[in-house]
């Protein structure tokens, strides 16, 4: 039996570790002679002409890392950034990593594997690796950090070589395969299926962080949170800790489609911008931000009046500047990504004046994450998946997410052959309830439809 069949088959520890590990594996990937494909091209971008499903070259496994069978993954944002190539080429950061030389150089290759979410069973483990073994279910934070440098005994999220795994480095989480270091593992909450619980790392954990954390907004009971695409990934994750910390949902969402989701999430207002312009193009002209913030600012107080404690944004951009403005005096926006574009422009004297805060934020600490895994255990948060796809569809996922036309997370099956599989604990999730933790899948754009 192959080591891929055992994995799919629920083959033990032993067995598993007699297979033999695959020379290649199937993955969705980047080429690096398409780097110059969208050079001088002004319009759409369509990730499908560079990302490729194809086989790649099994890697080397380093002492403190494991070998990661991926049952699933999941799109975030980053995908669309690399097989686009904006703002720059991730071969660049791949060549930039592997001269730091040992074991970084395997990750300088001619070709990238993406991805920054997974769900999978450690097929093996580096001699240096203690605290986990084969057989054991996991996800994977998409921080990857030196957990030799001093600042990470602070705060992970500080270190100086902090990299985004599958962005910054190579063999994501997009593949039937994937390696990631002991110091990136978190138990994979056992009532979720595979493809629910790889929605959860990257954008869950991220939106702990930036609102729960103390290293971020540290949202208490009350505030008013202004979130910005309360429907997407990172905002469906938002409404939900939002409401379970005692706050008012405020969400902004692009359709009524959107709209309806941020409502089942448990939104207390919800604004669809299409309807008023909100963030528009030219929402990073600080005059014209400013006079967005007035007519968004009315229709906040109106529905739940008060000014917004907190903004959340990840749109970056076309919203940043009406962040700003939105915020009240003392309030905080808090900011990570800028699917828009990083160049945000605001008007200073609403942030100085009125004593604003702007607190930057990326990804999240192993803690953090393991925080964030022990609310999806109590049943406290849910999985955001929405559509669902698999591997060889890899370039349709991505593409939806480029187009924003999802809803939540957009999920990826990739050694697992069907949806609904790695529950290893039904009795919490019929605790839960299976309405509950399928809510979002109702507004699915499916390729793969659940069983």
């Amino acid at each position: 039996m192959s080591l891929s069949d055992a994995v799919r088959a629920g083959a033990g520890p032993q067995e598993l570790a007699a297979a033999e590990v695959p020379a290649e594996f199937l993955a969705a990937h980047l080429r690096i002679e398409d780097e110059k494909t969208f050079e001088g091209i002004e319009g759409d971008r369509d990730v499908r002409k560079t990302l490729h499903v194809g086989t790649v070259p099994m890697p080397e496994l380093a002492p403190d890392e494991v070998l990661i069978a991926v049952m699933a993954s999941a799109i975030n944002y980053n995908t669309v950034w690399s097989a686009t190539f904006e703002p720059l080429s991730t071969f660049g950061f791949l060549q930039a990593y592997g001269r730091q030389g040992g074991w970084a150089k395997r990750h300088d290759q001619p070709f990238h594997v993406l991805g920054s979410d997974a769900a999978g069973v450690i097929v093996r483990a580096g001699s240096g690796v203690r605290r986990w073994r084969v057989g054991d279910h996991v996800l994977v934070n998409a921080a990857c950090v030196d957990d030799q440098e001093a600042s990470v005994q602070a705060d992970g999220m500080l270190s100086e070589n902090q990299l985004a795994w599958g962005f910054e480095t190579n063999y994501g989480g997009l593949a039937h395969y994937t390696i990631a270091r002991a110091s990136q593992l978190i138990p994979k909450p056992a009532h979720l299926t595979w493809e629910e619980a790889a929605s959860v790392p990257a954008c869950a954990g991220t939106a702990y962080r930036m609102l729960v954390s103390d290293r971020g907004a540290r949202m208490k009971q009350g505030d008013v949170v202004l979130i910005w695409g309360a429907s997407g990934g990172l905002g469906a994750y938002a409404v939900q800790l939002v409401k379970n910390g005692g706050g008012i949902a405020v969400g902004v969402v692009g359709s009524e489609d959107k709209a309806r989701a941020a409502r089942a999430l448990g939104c207390d207002l919800v604004i669809n911008r299409e309807e008023y312009g909100f963030g528009s193009d030219a929402g990073d002209e600080p005059a014209v931000a400013v006079a967005q913030g007035k007519r968004l600012g009315r229709l906040i107080r109106d529905g739940v009046g008060e000014d917004p404690h907190i903004v959340f944004d990840h749109v970056g951009k076309s919203t940043f500047g009406i962040s700003v403005f939105l915020a009240r005096r003392g309030g905080t926006v808090v900011t990570c990504g800028s699917s828009t574009g990083y160049e945000h422009r605001f008007d200073n004297r609403y942030l100085w004046m009125r004593l604003k805060r702007i607190i930057g934020s990326h990804v999240a600490n192993l803690q953090e994450q393991v925080d964030t895994a022990r609310l999806f255990d109590q049943g406290s948060l849910v999985p955001a998946l929405t559509s669902l796809f698999t591997l060889e569809e890899a370039g349709a996922a991505t593409r939806l997410v480029q187009l924003n036309q999802h809803i939540g997370k957009v999920g990826v099956l990739c050694l697992a052959d069907r949806p609904g599989l790695g529950v290893t604990d039904p009795e919490r999730r019929a605790r839960i309830g299976e309405d509950r933790l399928t809510l979002m899948r109702a507004y699915a754009h499916d390729s793969v439809r659940a069983a």
